[in-house]
């Protein structure tokens, strides 16, 4: 028991999370989304807009951190704005909404306060195009006839990546991918995400989408590097603000931004290429 105990606690260290908790949480994240999608994908949606509103909080409470003020209402209620707008006026309202919010949310920052304008501004409209607008792509595939299968997609590229990531850079990382970003990513873990992600996305584009496996291997690579790209932005931005999480709101993950890091640039890329493959009947 010592030993397994003592292994347990190496893991831990070595990937800097209590593996078991983030298991558990995990499993709890999976059963809501599949479990809503289930029942009517509007539940979905909704579940969609209250953790990017308690992401986007997180994020405006790490730039207080970094010394940059905006008030927490402005943002959180940019998200229900745009989610809206993507679930009943599809891609296009999307795009209008996010038009339509920053440039308000630019005007009110600027009567509200001057000082600092160009840094609170940038950094509102940052945190409306990274949190909302990417994540209205997540309700663009979930507003779908074959809703349980596009989200499954993404699930397992996302999935696949970050778990088999984590899995070969810990019994295997020595040479380190972006040290100054983030030093806990290495190639070896960059290894096994491409092995695993292209092969799980193969398995669900054959028996899940119906679609010719190869298309799954190729999105399967799309999805290593919108993956592992936002999981580095995350970590740009936690190293820039001097953090080490976005919050302890999920035990074992930190922040619900945390968790969202690799989806959020995932799901815009995947619901392009379903879009295209139903167009051209691929």
């Amino acid at each position: 028991m010592e030993d397994i105990h003592s292994l347990h606690e190496s893991i831990n260290k070595k990937a800097g999370r209590n593996l078991g908790s983030s298991i558990l949480v995990s499993a709890a994240i999976i059963t809501l989304v599949f479990g809503s999608l289930a029942i009517n994908p509007a539940i979905f949606a909704v579940l969609v807009t209250v953790a990017l509103m308690i992401a986007i909080r997180e994020l405006n409470h790490a730039y207080r951190i970094g010394g940059v003020i905006i008030p927490d209402w402005m943002l959180v209620i940019a998200v229900p704005l745009t989610i809206a707008a993507a679930w009943f006026g599809k891609v296009s309202l999307l795009a209008i909404a996010l038009a339509f919010v920053t440039t308000n949310i630019m005007v009110l920052l600027m009567f509200l306060d001057p000082v600092d304008f160009v840094k609170r501004s940038t950094a509102a409209v940052f945190a409306i195009f990274y949190i909302p607008f990417l994540g209205g792509f997540l309700v663009l595939l979930a507003h779908h006839d074959d809703a349980v299968a596009r989200i499954l997609t993404l699930v397992v590229l996302t999935s696949c990546n970050d778990t088999f990531a984590y899995i070969f850079g810990v019994l295997f990382g020595k040479h380190y991918l972006a040290p100054h970003i983030s030093p806990k990513k290495t190639w070896e873990g960059l290894i096994g995400s491409v092995i695993a992600t292209t092969v799980g996305a193969s398995l669900v584009f054959h028996y899940s989408l119906h679609r010719h496996w190869w298309l799954g291997t190729m999105i399967g690579l799309m999805a290593v590097a919108t993956a592992t790209c936002g999981d580095l932005i995350e970590s740009a931005m936690k190293r820039d603000l001097h953090i080490k999480d976005m919050s302890n709101f999920l035990p074992g993950h930190g922040g619900i931004l945390d968790r969202l890091d690799s989806i959020l640039f995932t799901a815009p890329a995947v619901w392009a290429v379903l879009e295209l493959v139903n167009h051209y009947k691929l």
